[in-house]
């Protein structure tokens, strides 16, 4: 059905029908369909009739698509974090360099240790753009781990500070002055 087509007013026959294929499971949309009417005017009158049209089924959908997608951005991500390491070790890698010119257009290649500066350039710019694409399509944890590493250090340095203290306490009791 097309927006502004009106249909005239609902028959008894349609709510019946309506009734039948709510029971059935169907969705509005589908109803709206094979009933050659308005979203809106089912949704209308599934209301008045004391229907409700569940949403666990789309909320389900979206919830697997959401969970496909996310999963989609990770294989990404980490296909990204690939490519921004192999172009990072390209910079000093040996490599070709190719020209083409003079009057005759003639072809000189030559095998050099390292990538021209240039050349560096666009690889670390194209390292850096694929490792920016990466993390922000799965964004790093916000919990980096650093609260553990204070914690941690902090008790290795009380564990340190009662060795030296006990070593001391040693050397004071053997007559040794610090």
């Amino acid at each position: 059905m097309t927006s502004g087509d009106y249909k005239g007013p609902v028959t008894a026959e349609e709510l019946d029908e309506l009734r039948h294929l709510h029971a059935q499971g169907l969705s509005r949309n589908e109803i709206a369909r094979r009933l050659d009417r308005g979203q809106r005017t089912v949704s209308v009158y599934a209301a008045r009739l004391g229907l409700s049209f569940a949403c666990t089924v789309t909320e389900e959908a979206t919830r697997v698509r959401k969970a496909q997608l996310e999963e989609k951005r990770v294989i990404l991500a980490d296909a990204l974090t690939d490519d921004a390491l192999r172009l990072s070790a390209q910079v000093w890698e040996p490599t070709t360099i190719h020209s083409f010119g003079g009057k005759d257009h003639t072809y000189n290649s030559q095998d050099i240790n390292e990538p021209p500066a240039a050349d560096k350039r666009a690889l670390m710019a194209a390292a850096t753009a694929a490792a920016a694409q990466s993390v922000r399509l799965v964004p790093p944890a916000e919990d980096s781990g650093a609260a553990d590493a204070r914690s941690m250090l902090g008790r290795l340095f009380s564990g340190l500070a009662e060795v030296v203290k006990e070593e001391q306490g040693h050397e004071e009791a053997d007559g040794e002055s610090p």
